[in-house]
């Protein structure tokens, strides 16, 4: 996400960092005994900076079932706060929500009590201030003051003097220390590991079984695996762009500063900055967009179909909502002439579809083919229309377990029972895109997720069920960049995906042929 750069202290209702008096404030980070001691005594330590208030405010509306890349946006655009601010109070906001599980056994130590008993405003707040200390680079000093100043702001003058004694008995130990204080006496070794890596533990042991059930670990490596994973999990991921082809080139995002992606042929990377800026990401002729998700649609296209399917060329994204994925497929579909229809569900899913596909719709129109979208229950479309496509994409709703290091919060709100509860949507929507398969047409079946539950036990208890349709090993149409198969992709038929391996979410995809 964003990096941890010195944000600037703001007064009430400034926007440039400097005080009433047009003075310049210090960075918040490197506040000093120099500065406290201009400060008049009544106005010690009362309000903090405009950049973590604004982290807290998004804090307590992820709470109360936000999202943080909807809303700090949002709260960063009222404030005005960019560059090394708006970078400083995304790092806190993703960092606190991301290792929760750590810092509230952190502070529960620190507090001698568990944080059940913490009230949920204050426990935000230390979350914030332990953050600073444990996951960043702020001067210990400048943590405790300009969290307990936050605490005296928002929670008031008794959680106050709770946030400052909790923090102080934080700022005693390194992270290091502490890693070994909160596991102390956990006797399970996956949920002490879980607590170090701040995952719920149910999370862990299926990731783990993934990597052995996708022939990406065995026992003697496994541990290893899954300790890189779990970390790379806590690692913001960098900013993955994707040129449409025929719409945008990846030369043309490299001169906008995005180096070419090593994973895949159509990515590129953007080390800082918004991507958009980039002219080609503000038109919609290229987008903001995971190099797996880049990969699963590249491989869909890439695959061979025969029979009925080549001679009517149609291709369809059964449940396609925001619409990255669709974005990517109907530019490829354009370059070939063949008509895409992109479907969802929700019609706001469905509006936002229509918003990333303008440019290709455009171009779809000068190319003499069509890119439709359409809102309709996906399990119904194989009925609707039986045989109807060559290329049927179903990017399956799921647990999104793949995506953890873009969703902070995503981690704390699913639970075992997701899963359960997605199972039988997921093989009733795979059935009906079989059905809309021409014979000799394929379906690519991929999920954001490496439960085994949600990607291989589906394919193949579809696959018992019915004789119309074959798995096909999908690995060689993974290719990076320059060409080359990727590696690690598993033991086949099916693709895993993995982010300490490949750098892109553990995105699953398994190949599907109509007989």
């Amino acid at each position: 996400m964003g990096d941890s750069g010195e944000p600037t202290r703001r007064g009430s209702g400034a926007g440039d960092g400097r005080d009433r008096r047009g003075r310049q404030r210090p960075a918040a980070r490197t506040r000093s005994a120099q500065h406290r001691s201009a400060t008049r005594p009544a106005e010690r330590a009362r309000h903090t900076d405009t950049v973590r208030l604004v982290a807290y405010t998004a804090m307590r509306e992820i709470e109360a079932g936000a999202y943080a890349n909807l809303v700090l946006p949002k709260l960063l655009r009222e404030r005005r706060l960019t560059g090394r601010d708006a970078g400083f109070a995304t790092e806190l906001v993703y960092g606190a929500t991301r290792l929760r599980r750590l810092y509230d056994a952190v502070v529960s130590h620190a507090a001698a009590r568990p944080v059940e008993r913490i009230d949920g405003r204050v426990l935000d707040t230390l979350r914030l201030g332990v953050h600073q200390l444990l996951g960043m680079r702020v001067p210990p000093h400048a943590a405790v003051d300009e969290t307990v100043a936050l605490a005296r702001q928002v929670n008031g003058a008794g959680p106050a003097g709770l946030v400052n004694a909790v923090l102080r008995r934080v700022s005693e130990r390194p992270l290091v220390e502490w890693l070994d204080v909160v596991v102390e006496g956990a006797v399970d070794p996956v949920d002490a590991l879980a607590i170090r890596t701040s995952h719920p533990t149910w999370v862990v042991r299926a990731l783990r079984a993934a990597l052995i059930g996708s022939g990406t670990a065995g026992p003697p490596d496994v541990e290893d695996h899954l300790a890189r994973l779990l970390e790379a999990d806590n690692t913001p991921a960098k900013v993955s762009l994707v040129a449409r082809p025929g719409l945008a080139t990846v030369a043309e995002l490299v001169a906008a500063g995005a180096p070419t992606s090593m994973s895949s042929p159509v990515g590129a990377v953007l080390p800082e900055g918004d991507p958009g800026a980039i002219p080609a990401v503000r038109e919609g002729r290229a987008a903001v967009q995971d190099e797996g998700s880049q990969l699963v649609a590249l491989a869909l296209a890439a695959a061979p179909v025969t029979g009925e399917a080549e001679r009517s060329d149609r291709w369809l994204d059964l449940c396609a909502g925001p619409g990255g994925k669709a974005g990517l497929l109907a530019a490829l579909a354009i370059g070939r002439g063949a008509p895409f229809v992109a479907n969802d569900v929700s019609e706001h899913r469905a509006d936002l579809v229509r918003q990333t596909l303008v440019a290709a719709r455009r171009a779809a129109q000068t190319a003499g083919t069509s890119v439709e979208v359409t809102t309709r229950d996906g399990r119904e479309v194989g009925d609707a229309e039986p045989a109807a496509y060559s290329r049927v994409l179903l990017d399956a709703p799921c647990t999104g377990l793949g995506a953890l290091r873009r969703r902070p919060e995503a981690r704390w709100r699913r639970t075992p029972g997701d899963v359960s509860a997605l199972a039988g949507l997921q093989r009733e929507l795979l059935g009906s895109a079989v059905d809309a398969t021409a014979p000799g047409g394929v379906v690519g079946y991929a999920t954001c997720s490496p439960h085994l539950n949600e990607t291989r036990f589906v394919i193949e208890d579809v696959l018992r069920r019915r004789d119309d349709v074959e798995i096909v090993d999908a690995r060689e149409l993974f290719v990076d960049a320059e060409g080359a198969m990727l590696g690690a992709l598993g033991d086949g038929p099916f693709v895993q995906l993995w982010p300490h391996l490949h750098g892109t979410d553990a995105m699953f995809f398994a190949l599907l042929r109509r007989r």
